[in-house]
């Protein structure tokens, strides 16, 4: 298949398919008429590259599937390269997920001690009979409008 086919089949672009070549990833095979030709293996190659990139993997990191798929494995996944790779990038997203669970501490926290000060405001206001509930301004008061004549 030509290279048109071989990106509308893999749902990307064909500058995407020549820059996966530049990088090393994409085989270059020529037709004795000058264009590149492509397989159903390079579509196997394509697919993986795409299924670990929406994954979160950037582009080197994909090299060891490919790797291995071009070595003739079934999966991308059936050599030690690959499975470090994924080794890896979990360790990112437990590093991430842990970032992510603290800041959520935080928060969290901020809303308690807001909810709790909230809570002392009423309070407040219910205890001196007859004075104005707390309310919030909106932030910056509104000026007011002026119509303006055009000649």
């Amino acid at each position: 298949m030509r290279i048109g086919e071989l990106a509308e089949r893999a749902g990307t672009t064909t500058r995407t398919l020549r820059y996966y070549e530049s990088r090393g990833l994409l085989p270059a095979h020529r037709g004795s008429n000058g264009y590149r030709t492509y397989d159903e293996a390079d579509l196997k190659l394509l697919r993986e590259i795409r299924t670990l990139q929406d994954f979160g993997f950037d582009l080197e990191e994909t090299r060891p599937f490919v790797e291995c798929l071009r070595a003739g494995h079934p999966e991308g996944d059936a050599c030690p390269a690959s499975l470090a790779v994924y080794r890896r990038k979990l360790g990112e997203l437990d590093a991430l997920i842990d970032e992510l669970r603290s800041v959520r501490e935080q928060v969290g926290a901020q809303l308690a001690r807001a909810e709790h000060a909230m809570g002392e405001l009423a309070a407040e206001a219910t205890a001196a009979p007859g004075g104005p509930d707390p309310v919030c301004a909106v932030f910056p008061p509104e000026a007011p409008r002026t119509e303006r004549r055009t000649q």
